[in-house]
């Protein structure tokens, strides 16, 4: 198979709501989300050839919860040159509350 960009979905923020309601039920002590800059999603979706984005989960030096995120070709493959991984936190950074971040 390969990616062509239109792969994901879109779902209601009553779906959301209860999957991330689960996620905090089943690790209340873990980060709730994790944000990403425009600039930096632009940079790694504008490369040649890039589909989309590929998140992968991971822990920083201090076992906290990280998402590190590259881009991904036509052909499944991570497009390494350029990765991020330094995002700000939720929480500390959640913004208003709301039936995602559950504040």
């Amino acid at each position: 198979m390969a990616f062509d960009g239109t792969e994901g979905d879109a779902i209601t923020l009553a779906a959301g709501a209860v999957m991330t309601a689960r996620f905090r039920t089943n690790y209340p002590n873990h980060v709730r989300a994790r944000f990403f800059g425009r600039d930096l999603l632009l940079q790694i979706l504008n490369q040649s050839g890039c589909k989309g984005i590929r998140m992968y989960f991971a822990q920083d030096s201090n076992n906290v919860l990280e998402l590190v995120i590259v881009g991904a070709d036509a052909n499944e493959n991570d497009m390494c040159d350029l990765i991020g991984d330094v995002s700000c936190a939720c929480p500390n950074r959640c913004g208003t509350k709301n039936n995602l971040n559950g504040l």
